[in-house]
């Protein structure tokens, strides 16, 4: 089946200065403004992987677009259009259909804050691992400025919304810090604003997943300055920057079906590899499986095909 699909993982565009490539996406100047690409790459453990998941780029950016549009509310966002046919009037000759169609925006330049604002509403990954390290389960514990009640298991709710703000590494893992840290970094002022929108998202979107049928475990969140005012940038509530779980299967303490990259690194668990790169290439079936999953929480959340 895969003969079939082809992962875009590269994108060339004669013509256009490119800026500099995410782990996911490519970003190009077009003078004021920048156009933003969602490739189908994939990365794990903070390692780009050989090979692509056919179609995710289209999904990934199809449904930040959803979310920009219905948090736009709340915040405003660095969105200027996800239209194709606009994209393609917008870079004339250098519109290459094959490369482009379906994963790109046009977005307003703006100046990204040097952290990342991660909401939880359920404890998993780094966070029960710092929990679970301290003693946490057994007698409550501070994780990084938070205070957080014992006898939670891998992946219970947590009693509120919890703001765990990291830092961007340009290599290697995001580390977790405090409130008192990121007010450093960005002011006490700033910390505080994007700490509230924060939560405020995150609230607003759980809500909107809990009626889908899903549970919004955790999300990172990237805010920017344009013109003074804080707006909302990068990607929105992907299956790429969120943990999404299905609530009819939810069980505290047990492992639980993930529809988003979690997928891909439970598989990538279970091989003897160090987690440095090059990494492995996957398998026929955990790209189709993966794939399948990115459609599956595209459809529960927007309720429609995404039409790829």
């Amino acid at each position: 089946m895969l003969a079939s699909m082809q992962a875009v993982t590269t994108v060339d565009l004669k013509g256009v200065v490119h800026v500099r490539s995410g782990k996911v996406r490519e970003i190009f100047d077009l003078g004021e403004k920048y156009l933003m690409v969602a490739t189908d790459r994939v990365s794990a453990f903070d390692v780009v992987l050989p090979n692509g998941i056919p179609d995710k780029g289209k999904i990934l950016n199809k449904l930040s677009g959803f979310w920009f549009e219905r948090m736009s509310d709340i915040v405003p966002n660095h969105v200027i259009t996800a239209d194709d046919l606009e994209i393609e009037a917008a870079l004339g000759r250098s519109y290459d259909k094959t490369q482009l169609a379906g994963r790109c925006m046009i977005v307003s330049k703006c100046q990204p804050f040097p952290i990342e604002c991660v909401a939880r509403g359920y404890i998993a990954g780094s966070l029960y691992k710092e929990y679970a390290a301290a003693g946490g389960p057994g007698i409550g514990v501070d994780v990084n400025g938070n205070r957080f009640p014992p006898g939670l298991l891998n992946g219970s709710k947590l009693p509120k919304v919890y703001f765990t703000p990291a830092t961007k590494a340009a290599a290697g893992h995001d580390e977790n810090i405090s409130m008192q840290q990121a007010a450093q970094i960005v002011g006490e002022q700033t910390a505080q604003k994007l700490k509230d929108l924060t939560i405020e998202i995150f609230s607003h979107a759980a809500e909107m997943c809990d009626k889908a049928g899903i549970l919004l475990a955790d999300t990172k969140f990237e805010f920017g300055l344009r013109d003074d005012q804080i707006v909302l940038i990068d990607e929105l509530l992907t299956p790429d920057s969120s943990r999404y779980w299905p609530k009819e299967s939810y069980r505290p303490g047990a492992p639980q079906q993930s529809l988003d990259k979690q997928f891909v690194r439970d598989y990538l668990e279970t091989l003897d590899w160090n987690k440095q790169p090059p990494g492995p290439e996957l398998p026929e079936e955990v790209v189709l499986e993966t794939r399948s999953r990115y459609i599956q929480i595209f459809k529960q959340i927007t309720g429609r095909d995404p039409a790829l």
